[in-house]
């Protein structure tokens, strides 16, 4: 008699890259709205944009947050992961909230540190 091994558990990894794709681009998109408002002028590539300094609201972070959401498979995520006070940057944003982002992940799939 044979013995099957049941299947392996299969761990997907975070997607890092998707995530803080989305958090640049949503970032992105409020800035830009932000300075055309308030009528400042913007830095003329990208990599500029981000690195910046422009005061980002922790509540227009909190809003970013559903956009990422759809990335994670639907994982809900708590307004805990935004800093309070918000962000100078959106560099400054993306590299405090992806790891904070990742561990919510983790926590809700399963996988330990």
């Amino acid at each position: 008699m044979a013995t099957i091994a049941p299947p392996s558990p299969t761990t997907t990894a975070f997607p890092t890259a998707l995530v803080e794709a989305c958090l640049v681009a949503e970032l992105t998109e409020a800035v830009r709205a932000f300075a055309k408002i308030k009528g400042t002028p913007l830095p003329a590539t990208p990599a500029q944009i981000r690195i910046m300094p422009v005061q980002i609201d922790s509540i227009v972070c909190v809003d970013i947050l559903c956009a990422v959401e759809p990335v994670l498979g639907g994982i809900e995520l708590p307004e805990m992961v935004v800093k309070a006070g918000g962000y100078g940057s959106i560099d400054s944003a993306v590299k405090n909230m992806l790891p904070r982002i990742e561990k919510e992940w983790k926590k809700r799939n399963g996988v330990t540190p």
